[in-house]
């Protein structure tokens, strides 16, 4: 499977050069406290054990250290007061929280932006939310925890700080067989000549996942499952485990990137992607997989967890953004690749 999308390739583009010199210079806003391996001459270090065009920053993670705690499963939008406008569960505090950048490796200080409601029932724990800007307000779905089960809710915000739910009870909760215990991990995205919201979601077991399913709804509250789910099972080798929370984008020429995690074993992950016609059937996964996998002696040495993509056009790249295990923390890491074909 090869991604091709037209447009002038060059080597490192000034902006990836640029940021990364700024990283290696001058550090993130958050004091990094991470093992580091050796740095490479350009400033990057593979993000695989294959070349595969996908590379990490030396300098370690971008977001998260020892004071600040555990940051996990983040979704980066373009829609806010900054370039980039990064939501993440913050174990922590229970809690979603948000954090800016202007140029993707340095990161404001986290502000909270929704907690938990131990007085709902089901929410115990917040966490492992997605975020989109519609009809001039941040819609936000996210992931409540209590008793061993996840459930998804639904809040909206005027200023994508200030979220307020939009029902007390979830919107989304498993039903199937194939869901288990839990539903957790929502991506939606608009579609708007159709006229309803799109939600990629992983379900199975509440530690980790097992397998993605998909649902759709004109409103945000009431969901629709596809009659093909799951529609989206682990592979061989490096996810052969399992999969978990993932993220959907549509490319230029109509068809749809899945960036997801897949587990070889239940503390082992990496990242990787799939293709498909409309983001449902016929998924091909890519051959350059997995995209980004634990460095030893990095902060990501036990598992890459959860990614977040953007397609970045001006600059000739992708960026993704995933948390990073090492041991019992977690951090924000960063990925690139320079060129918009992927195989």
């Amino acid at each position: 499977m090869s991604i091709k999308i037209i447009t002038k390739v060059s080597k490192f583009s000034a902006a990836t050069v640029a940021i990364l010199v700024l990283f290696a210079s001058c550090g993130t806003r958050q004091k990094q406290a991470n093992p580091l391996p050796p740095s490479s001459e350009t400033g990057f270090i593979p993000a695989a054990s294959h070349d595969n065009g996908w590379v990490k920053p030396a300098g370690g993670s971008v977001l998260g250290n020892p004071e600040i705690g555990t940051c996990f499963d983040v979704n980066v939008i373009p829609d806010g007061p900054a370039k980039y406008n990064m939501y993440f569960s913050w174990r922590p505090k229970m809690a979603i929280a948000v954090s800016r950048s202007e140029n993707g490796t340095e990161w404001s200080d986290p502000v909270i932006v929704l907690e938990h409601d131990e007085t709902s029932g089901w929410e115990d724990n917040l966490n492992r939310s997605c975020t989109i800007f519609w009809n001039g307000k941040y819609h936000m779905w996210y992931t409540g925890q209590a008793r061993g089960y996840s459930k998804i809710g639904y809040a909206v915000s005027e200023d994508g700080e200030h979220f307020k739910r939009v029902t007390k009870d979830p919107v989304l909760v498993p039903t199937f067989n194939y869901e288990g215990y839990s539903v957790m991990n929502p991506y939606v995205m608009r579609d708007e000549e159709r006229g309803v919201f799109r939600m990629w979601y992983a379900c199975g077991e509440t530690y980790e996942p097992n397998m993605i399913g998909y649902a759709e709804s004109t409103d945000g509250i009431n969901w629709e499952r596809s009659p093909l789910n799951p529609i989206f099972v682990h592979g061989d080798g490096w996810e052969q485990d399992r999969i978990g929370g993932c993220e959907v984008h549509k490319l230029p020429d109509g068809r749809f990137i899945m960036f997801y995690i897949g587990y070889s074993d239940i503390n082992t992950a990496r990242i990787g992607a799939a293709v498909s016609p409309d983001g449902i059937r016929q998924w091909e996964r890519l051959e350059s997989n997995p995209l980004v996998e634990p460095t030893e002696g990095y902060f990501d040495a036990s598992a890459c967890y959860k990614p977040s993509v953007f397609l970045d056009k001006e600059n000739n790249r992708w960026q993704l953004w995933y948390n990073g295990r090492f041991e019992g923390m977690e951090y924000v890491g960063y990925a690139v690749h320079e060129g918009l074909e992927l195989e």
